[in-house]
C-alpha cells in the first residue's frame, strides 16, 4: 500500500518535505502533478515527462470511463501500459467534472445519474462504482466520489452537501480493502471554516491513507481559499499526505505548501501554454504580443529547459501566430519545467530550513 514519511519540516511554517512510496515507486513531496485528463498530458510525450522529472501525473475517471471505456484500458493491462507511462498515476473520481456539467446530472443519496457530454447516453454511478472503475484502470491512488460545492452557496446547502460527501466517504471506506489501492477521501465544507474542520475531522477518524482538499478555486478570493486550506490541514492527520485539488498559481503552490499541503495538480501550466501565456522568472510572457516579433533572446534567460536553450521569443511568437502544432509542444514543455522547477525551489527551502519570504517576494515581483 502507500507509505508516507516526512523527512524535513520548516521551522518557519507548516511546510514539510517527505516521500511517498507505493507499488515499488516513490516520489518526493511537495509535488506538482501534471494533468493528463484523458491518459495524456496535452502536447507532451511520456518520455518528455520522464525527462522533466514528473514522477506522478493525474488522470480522470469520468473522461476515461466515457472514452475510451474501462474495457479498452484493461485490455492494455491498465493506464500505465495504455499511455506508456512508468511513473505513478492518481485518478480523480470525476466529481469536479460532474459539478461543471450540472445541467446534465442529478445527485441522490445513492450516487450520481448523468448524461454523457459526448453522446447524450445516460449513466448512474455510486461511490462504490467509482472506486471499482479506478481499480480497473489500474490507478496507483484513487479518489472517493464527492460533491463539489458551488461558490457562493448558503450555509444550509453547504451543510447538506458536505454531509452527503461524508456519507459517501464512509461507504467508500467500507470497500477500500476490496479495491486494494490507496483511497484518498476529500474534504469539503464550502467556505465555512467550521464545516471544513468538522469534515476533515470526520474523514480523519475513518483512517484513509491520504486526504484531498476539494471545492476550492471555484471563484472565491485567494485569502478565503488560503483560510479554508489552513483549517482543513489543521484538522487532518500529520502523518498522512494532503492533496489540494485543482490549485493553482505559483503563489498558490508556495502559500499552500506553507500551510501543510503535500500534493497539487492544475491545468494552468499546460492550458496557458497552448494559449501563449508562458511563465518565466520575471513574470508571465504573452508570446503573441507584437513586441516579441524581433526579440532574439530566449524566452527566459534564467531557465534551463529545452525550449529556452534552443529557441528565441521571436520564433515562439512565429509558431503560435502561424498556428503551428510545435507551438503547443515547446510552450507546454517550458511551462511544466517552470512548475516542476518551482517545486524543487520549494523543497530546497524546506530542506535547508530557510524562510519562504524570498520566494514570496520573487512571486510578488513577478506578478504571480
Amino acid at each position: 500500500m502507500l507509505e508516507f514519511e516526512i523527512t524535513n519540516r520548516s521551522s518557519f511554517c507548516s511546510a514539510r518535505n517527505g516521500e511517498i512510496k507505493l507499488k515499488g515507486k516513490s516520489f518526493e513531496t511537495p509535488v506538482f502533478m501534471p494533468v493528463g485528463t484523458q491518459a495524456t498530458v496535452k502536447a507532451i510525450k511520456t518520455d518528455e515527462l520522464n525527462e522533466l522529472g514528473a514522477k506522478i501525473i493525474l488522470s480522470n475517471t469520468y473522461h476515461l470511463y466515457l472514452r475510451p471505456g474501462v474495457d479498452i484500458v484493461k485490455k492494455h493491462g491498465g493506464l500505465h501500459q495504455f499511455m506508456n507511462y512508468g511513473g505513478s498515476i492518481l485518478t480523480d473520481s470525476g466529481g469536479f467534472q460532474l459539478y461543471s456539467l450540472k445541467d446534465l446530472r442529478k445527485i441522490s443519496e445513492e450516487g450520481i445519474c448523468f448524461q454523457s457530454h459526448l453522446d447524450g447516453s445516460y449513466h448512474s454511478l455510486t461511490p462504490e462504482d467509482v472506486l471499482r472503475i479506478q481499480r480497473d484502470l489500474s490507478s496507483d491512488i484513487v479518489m472517493v466520489l464527492d460533491e463539489c460545492i458551488p461558490y457562493p452557496s448558503s450555509r444550509d446547502y453547504t451543510i447538506q452537501s458536505t454531509e452527503l460527501t461524508k456519507r459517501w466517504a464512509k461507504r467508500s471506506r467500507e470497500v477500500a480493502d476490496e479495491i486494494g489501492i490507496p483511497v484518498f477521501a476529500i474534504v469539503q465544507g464550502g467556505m465555512f471554516e467550521d464545516l471544513r474542520g468538522d469534515c476533515a475531522k470526520f474523514l480523519s477518524d475513518l483512517d484513509f491513507p491520504g486526504y484531498g482538499i476539494g471545492g476550492l478555486s471555484v471563484g472565491e478570493t485567494k485569502e478565503l481559499m488560503y483560510r479554508m486550506v489552513d483549517r482543513s490541514c489543521r484538522n487532518l492527520p500529520e502523518e498522512k499526505p494532503r492533496y489540494l485539488m485543482g490549485v493553482g498559481t505559483p503563489r498558490d503552490l508556495v502559500e499552500c505548501v506553507m500551510r501543510g499541503v503535500d500534493m497539487f495538480d492544475c491545468v494552468m501550466p499546460t492550458r496557458n501554454a497552448r494559449n501563449g501565456c508562458l511563465f518565466t522568472s520575471r513574470g508571465k510572457v504573452m508570446i503573441r504580443n507584437s513586441r516579441y516579433k524581433d526579440d532574439l533572446s530566449p524566452l527566459d534567460p534564467e531557465c534551463g529547459c529545452y525550449t529556452c536553450r534552443h529557441y528565441s521569443r521571436s520564433y515562439l511568437r512565429h509558431l503560435i501566430i502561424s498556428g503551428e502544432i510545435l507551438s503547443s509542444i515547446l510552450n507546454t514543455y517550458h511551462n511544466l519545467y517552470f512548475y516542476l522547477d518551482l517545486m524543487k525551489k520549494i523543497k530546497d527551502t524546506i530542506i535547508l530550513d530557510r524562510s519562504f519570504d524570498p520566494l514570496l517576494k520573487w512571486i510578488e515581483e513577478a506578478g504571480y
